[in-house]
């Protein structure tokens, strides 16, 4: 490795609406942040990104705003991404105020318009990357878990990340049909948010319902019994109050959600061919992101559609080991960039 091969770096970036993570060549993931920045309105000084800004959130005074640049997967806010991605990428150099990223492989969902796409390309330029890649997060997944992706044989990737959920079917080196929802792991936090207005009278913030989805949240009835005790402001009284949330709670909170993941799955299998229908029963259905932790979310996908699921190793950083598979070795995954596949949307 060549010293300058440390200056010029090539990285995959998993620019996630809820976490952003950044594998570097001849390094592996060198950084895995909150996609929070927070900044000062009256002077526009950025004062924390990533796990530092998130942890501000509900928590800030008027002149302060926090916010998610992102919003289920697509650009909301074009100068904070940039910015966002300038200070993750200045992270990479240490202390030293030289070295740029030659090349970057981002992912992104199946479905951006070109317009959109060209949002992310123009952010991460002028963030410092001289040259821009885009992978469809599917395809990133299923290089990062080893699926057999360039054989004649289906693999049905399921990805459920913050702000979406893409679901595909990947054959022969390419995308055969693809669907990307607005339900993911936001989604489950705004369901339980709304949950607990109705049913407690109770108004509990983001990083709480988040807190309550980890800590007893499941898609499938458990065993096991499971409370998490939730404080907020009674909508009654004004007054903090604090209520015990069972596993069966959150489990209703979600219910309609999880119905639109595993109802559009369902739908997927219908319109693949029959051949790779056949496939996908012998190779089975892989979940990953971070709503693949969410207990029993194999067992309800494998429940609803008859096909064996797993959960992938390590899901949350699925997509980044795909990314960063491409930076190691570019000329050879190169054919996989999405730009390359133009897979065929279809619309359900």
């Amino acid at each position: 490795m060549s010293i300058f091969d440390d200056f010029l770096k090539e990285v995959g970036i998993d620019l996630g609406t809820a976490n952003s993570l950044v594998y570097q060549k001849n390094r592996g993931l060198v950084l895995n942040e909150p996609t929070v920045a927070a900044i000062n309105n009256k002077t526009m000084e950025i004062l924390a990104v990533g796990e530092k800004a998130k942890k501000m959130i509900g928590r800030t005074p008027e002149h302060i705003s926090v916010i998610r640049p992102l919003v289920n997967g697509v650009i909301s806010d074009f100068d904070m991404t940039q910015e966002l991605l300038r200070q993750f990428l200045k992270r990479l150099n240490g202390r030293r105020s030289f070295g740029g990223v030659r090349r970057a492989v981002l992912a992104v969902p199946d479905d951006l318009t070109e317009v959109e796409r060209k949002s992310v390309e123009d952010a991460a330029t002028q963030a410092g990357c001289a040259k821009v890649h885009l992978m469809g997060a599917p395809m990133a997944v299923a290089l990062g878990i080893g699926l057999p992706v360039e054989e004649p044989t289906a693999s049905m990737v399921v990805d459920i990340g913050g702000g979406t959920t893409d679901i595909a079917v990947i054959s022969m080196g390419g995308t055969v049909i693809y669907k990307t929802l607005k339900v993911a792991g936001d989604k489950f936090n705004d369901d339980i948010m709304k949950f607990m207005r109705d049913e407690f009278k109770l108004a509990v913030g983001e990083p709480t319902a988040e807190y309550a989805k980890i800590a007893a949240g499941s898609a499938v009835p458990l065993d096991e019994r499971l409370d998490v005790a939730v404080r907020g402001m009674d909508l009654s009284t004004g007054l903090p109050k604090e209520v015990i949330v069972k596993n069966s709670h959150i489990r209703a909170a979600l219910g309609k959600s999880l119905r639109s993941i595993t109802d559009s799955i369902k739908e997927m299998i219908e319109l693949a061919p029959p051949e790779l229908v056949g496939d996908m029963l012998k190779q089975g259905i892989y979940v990953s992101g971070g709503g693949a932790l969410l207990r029993g979310m194999d067992r309800l996908i494998e429940s609803e559609t008859g096909i064996a699921t797993t959960v992938t190793d390590n899901p949350l950083t699925a997509v980044v080991r795909g990314l960063g598979l491409t930076a190691e070795n570019f000329d050879h995954y190169k054919r996989f960039l999405s730009a390359s596949l133009k897979p065929v949307e279809v619309v359900l």
